[in-house]
């Protein structure tokens, strides 16, 4: 029983419970109850209302319409739109995860089902999969389910209409009066085969933000022992951003011929997605050197639960985020600008499809790169405490 009345067994259980909260935290606050909600997608009505015989006109659109705007149960934003090339072109910008087209033969089509000759219309659910599979596989099973409602809803009120009128149905007529929409789903910015569901940007966000991390301590122990053999501070600083940027750009070329050659990672623009790759690899080896230099060794924890704390928001909608997690942890992350880059990269045409995020990355690593090379105006500490620091990590590593 003397182990309980030992001070470090109680600190240890501390440290412990301190632990599980800040990487629970970490790994499950964020993603926990998450729910779908306000997903942006683009409605295209082109619909022509159509004269019955009857009198009167029938304008299913316009009642589509209503239907989808009105119900607030749907995980959807509608925002309406005068073409199917306009809401092409959004898709292509990165403002929708889908898209319905109403086309403009819904009600003359509707109509002709009564007829020897029926014709039913064809509604269009467009996913992109490229903004977040996750969002747009959400957003396809939505939009089919409500159509497929509305199509038996429609379908019992004509059934019972015509029957009424003529009290019984054309043959030609009847199949399609049971399925009066035809309903045509389409994939648009496919993320690719061996490309982990779309989830590949995360996953090699997060596999080059270890690698630089790993290049930044290799050199910032190897920095310790040149300036402890008496090398200039400066041109050691100027050494380690240089060897870094160069390491770490070899490393995203690795990381993405790995992932191509051993896993069968589909890359539609390998050159540009190494490009990026490597800028986001930079921003990370400079962010992490910055850091490393000021602080020493301790940064290594605040690196460590930035990580953790960024990866499970990685792949994730911020549509399916909670407002906590979006202020104060999607909103600055620079995993995240990486991620949603490589995104773009990757998914949308290259280079030539990359938003904001890369700006942002430019902006992180120039500001980083500025607090690396400051830190050669630094004194050093050469006491035998500090000494003996450097001197056991650089033992570690040899």
């Amino acid at each position: 029983m003397a182990i309980f009345k030992q001070k470090m067994l109680w600190l240890g259980i501390v440290v412990v419970m301190v632990a599980l909260v800040a990487f629970g935290a970490a790994m499950m606050g964020s993603v926990l109850g998450t729910k779908p909600k306000e997903l942006p997608v683009a409605l295209v009505m082109l619909d022509q209302a159509v004269e019955l015989p009857a009198g009167g006109k029938l304008a299913a659109g316009e009642m589509m319409k209503g239907r989808l705007t009105e119900n607030t149960q749907l995980p959807i934003v509608w925002e309406i739109v005068g073409s199917e090339e306009e809401a092409r072109a959004g898709h292509d910008k990165h403002k929708y995860y889908g898209a319905l087209v109403l086309p403009a033969d819904l009600s003359s089509g509707l109509l002709s089902l009564s007829s020897p000759n029926p014709k039913p219309a064809v509604v269009t659910i467009i996913a992109n999969e490229g903004m977040n599979t996750q969002a747009a596989t959400v957003v396809k099973q939505v939009l089919s389910q409500v159509m497929k409602g509305v199509s038996l809803e429609l379908s019992n009120q004509m059934i019972g209409q015509l029957g009424q009128q003529t009290g019984q149905i054309p043959a030609g007529a009847a199949a399609s009066l049971l399925a009066p929409i035809t309903i045509q789903e389409e994939i648009v910015h496919p993320v690719g085969v061996n490309n982990a569901s779309g989830n590949a940007p995360g996953l090699l966000t997060q596999i080059i933000w270890i690698g630089s991390l790993i290049t930044g301590m290799i050199l910032f122990i190897t920095n310790g022992k040149a300036l402890m053999a008496g090398a200039n501070r400066w041109t050691v600083m100027v050494s380690q951003t240089a060897a870094g940027l160069v390491i770490v750009g070899a490393a995203a070329g690795f990381l993405l011929w790995m992932a191509s050659s051993w896993y069968g990672m589909e890359l539609a623009h390998a050159v540009d997605t190494w490009l990026f790759l490597w800028l986001t690899g930079s921003v990370f080896f400079l962010l992490q050197s910055a850091l490393l230099n000021w602080i020493g060794l301790p940064s290594m924890g605040i690196l460590v639960l930035l990580m953790f704390f960024s990866m499970p928001v990685l792949n994730m909608a911020p549509e399916f985020l909670s407002q906590t997690t979006q202020d104060w942890i999607y909103s600055w992350t620079p995993l995240r600008f990486a991620a949603s880059g490589l995104r773009e990269v990757m998914y949308f045409g290259g280079l030539d499809s990359v938003s904001s995020n890369a700006s942002v990355l430019w902006t992180i690593g120039g500001a980083f790169l500025a607090l690396l090379l400051a830190s050669g105006v630094k004194k050093t500490k050469t006491n035998p405490e500090k000494l003996g620091t450097v001197g056991v990590a650089s033992n570690m590593v040899n």
